[in-house]
């Protein structure tokens, strides 16, 4: 035992000590740490010096609840991008350990333990993450240190004795490390199920019936979703009496959203195969749906990334349109555009804030179809040697890519209006209104079309982006070639 004990070390390092890093996926889960730390910094420096602006200013200076608001959105705002950072890790992560089943399984049949082979993915996101919040944390520094020029040009009272210096930069840089270290262990949670048997097969991912056959796996999906689900419940109706109910219902949104991220394997396919059918029946469509479908947990990881970004957009877009007609409602004469040009102006700086968590997720997609086209390098070449031209491949490729980006573009929509819908009630409901300062009651939901054209233009053009570097690589390698890969 102790011989084996010696080897499996040296056989698990196929290189230097990080030739992992090299990795397909490997440089993706950096970006994503580093833009969550980053943002989260930019949103300590940003909060504090709005702190000193109004500390500084003659009038308000001793009022500090503006402060607060904002520091509270900093807060909720850097949560969010933590969270979509932690489920697009744990995404790459099952993905890459997918990919690397037989070996793993070569491991394993040599005397490595599935623990010990677990902890050492973990520690690569360890890795990733102090890599990724070392480079973002440097870029939020030099980016907030901008801004404060900016602002000491701009302003008429700015803070003379303000310091980038602040303490609070360690929290996000903190939480980011543990986020993705804690989402390359949950995503690296299938190598405890990996078996030395699987060395000589060629399964990589789990397919439909596979996964159909572990129902017991997605009792704890059910039980986030409808405790979160009571929880919005209840939060609308606290916010009939009380805005803090906003609260109650923030916490539902967390819990029931992690409730479909994790059992997106069991929600996602009816959406991909209601979307198939209007991709036509060429055999190249009828190829890209049933890939799509086949392995529902690779598909599932890709499309939940896209549904986390337009759900976040979608709701606060929803939450603020219906804010601003609740206020418009409560006067019957008409209200000048400059009325509103504050609120517009903070509607547009949340919206661009939100987007950084839809380009975390939009970088968890390119990352997951380039990762996937890699691993299919022996599909793709059967079918290329079978008869199917390179132009088809490409087509199927990207047909399976438009396929799974549409289903979840439609999925986060519905769940962005639903979100958004929630979110102005359980705040909205309870506020005082005219003419007898009733409460608001009932708040209808309010679409804006024109961000919601933007966020299909936006996906749209994604789809294309992301394919873009899987198509070329779907057809680089000869038939022949592809097959002999291992």
């Amino acid at each position: 035992m102790t011989a084996v004990t010696t080897v499996v070390p040296q056989t698990s390092a196929t290189g230097p000590r990080f030739a992992w890093l090299r990795d397909r996926g490997m440089g993706a889960s950096i970006l994503v740490a580093g833009l969550s730390a980053a943002f989260g910094v930019l949103l300590v420096e940003v909060t504090a010096y709005i702190g000193a602006v109004l500390q500084a200013d003659p009038f308000i200076g001793d009022s500090g609840t503006l402060a607060v608001v904002v520091t509270i959105l900093s807060v909720l705002l850097t949560a969010v991008a933590m969270y979509v950072a932690a489920i697009v890790t744990a995404n790459t992560f099952s993905t890459i350990v997918a990919g690397r089943t037989r070996q793993i399984a070569l491991l394993r049949l040599i005397g490595a333990t599935a623990r010990s082979q677990r902890a050492e993915v973990g520690t690569q996101g360890l890795v990733v993450g102090l890599l990724g919040v070392g480079l973002g944390v440097l870029c939020g520094v030099l980016l907030s240190a901008v801004g404060v020029q900016v602002g000491s040009m701009l302003l008429a009272n700015p803070p003379s004795e303000y310091s980038l210096v602040q303490p609070f930069v360690a929290l996000p840089a903190i939480g980011v490390v543990l986020t993705t270290w804690l989402a390359a262990w949950a995503g690296s949670r299938r190598v405890l199920a990996v078996t030395p048997l699987q060395a000589i097969g060629g399964s990589v991912e789990r397919t439909h019936e596979e996964t159909a056959g572990r129902r017991t796996r997605h009792v704890g999906a059910w039980v986030l979703l409808f405790s979160g689900s009571a929880l919005l419940a209840g939060g609308v109706l606290l916010g009939l009496l009380t805005p803090l109910g906003v609260v109650i219902a923030f916490v539902g949104g967390i819990l029931s959203f992690t409730g479909l991220a994790l059992g997106s394997v069991l929600f996602m396919p009816p959406v991909l195969r209601l979307v198939g059918r209007l991709f036509g029946r060429s055999a190249t469509a009828r190829l890209a749906a049933e890939n799509a479908l086949r392995y529902p947990e690779r598909s599932s990881r890709m499309a939940i990334g896209v549904v986390m970004g337009v759900t976040l957009v979608t709701m606060f877009a929803v939450a603020l349109e219906s804010a601003k007609r609740l206020m418009m409602s409560q006067t019957t004469e008409e209200v000048p555009a400059e009325f509103f040009a504050p609120f517009d102006a903070f509607a547009a700086i949340m919206m661009v804030l939100v987007a950084v968590s839809a380009v975390i997720a939009a970088v968890g997609l390119v990352n997951l179809l380039t990762i996937g086209v890699v691993q299919r390098r022996r599909e793709l070449g059967l079918l290329r040697s079978i008869g199917l031209s390179n132009r088809q491949v490409r087509g199927m490729v990207l047909l399976e890519a438009t396929h799974i980006t549409v289903a979840a573009t439609l999925t986060g929509l519905v769940l962005g209006i639903a979100y958004g819908w929630i979110a102005a009630q359980s705040l909205l409901g309870s506020v005082p209104t005219l003419p007898d300062f009733a409460p608001a009651g009932l708040v209808p939901p309010q679409v804006p079309w024109l961000p919601v054209a933007v966020i299909v233009v936006a996906t749209a053009v994604l789809t294309l982006v992301a394919a873009a570097t899987p198509t070329r690589l779907a057809t680089r390698v000869a038939p022949v070639e592809a097959l002999a890969a291992d």
